[in-house]
């Protein structure tokens, strides 16, 4: 009887230690957890909320090639500013049924907050955070405390480029 027992207790005690990392990303905020589903409103709710004295949005996408070369430089600049007021916002335009490959990739370059999938129309995602975007990715929006867009970046950015625009924002 105890042989069974044990027999049992360690091939269930190996299904429990496979699936130990996947349960721990999982649990751990921000770091593997699927972008939380957002509408254009609850976006921008998260870019005025108060804490920041710049906030860069980045809509990008898991199968945009120059979203994910250019994710690198987003999160370089948010480590570099973030004690000094930069809120980065990572929005994934990705459908529902993609969520676990944007886990994955977000996961893979260590992102540790909370990131948002888009919900709703297209053109309502557009228009909310700049009218004059014509939805292609990726695109960055860069907005002051006050949560006034100051300026749009539509393409593949640097980490220079978008240096010089958030640098004054955060000095103010």
């Amino acid at each position: 009887m105890w042989i069974a027992l044990l027999s049992s207790l360690s091939i269930l005690t190996a299904g429990l230690a496979t699936d130990l990392p996947a349960r721990a990303a999982a649990l751990t905020a921000g770091t593997g957890a699927p972008p939380v589903p957002a509408s254009a409103a609850e976006l921008l709710a998260a870019v005025r909320a108060p804490g920041a004295r710049a906030v860069l949005v980045n809509v990008w996408a898991t199968w945009c090639i120059p979203c994910r070369e250019e994710m690198p430089d987003l999160l370089r600049l948010h480590r570099a500013y973030a004690a000094r007021g930069l809120r980065l916002i990572l929005a994934s335009a990705d459908f529902a049924d993609d969520a676990d490959q944007a886990a994955a990739f977000l996961h893979e370059l260590g992102v540790d907050f909370r990131t948002y999938r888009k919900t709703g129309t297209d053109m309502e995602f557009i228009d909310a955070l700049d009218p004059h975007w014509s939805g292609a990715l990726p695109a960055s929006f860069i907005f002051d405390a006050q949560g006034r867009l100051q300026h749009s970046v539509y393409g593949k950015s640097s980490y220079d480029r978008l240096e010089q625009m958030i640098t004054p924002l955060l000095a103010n």
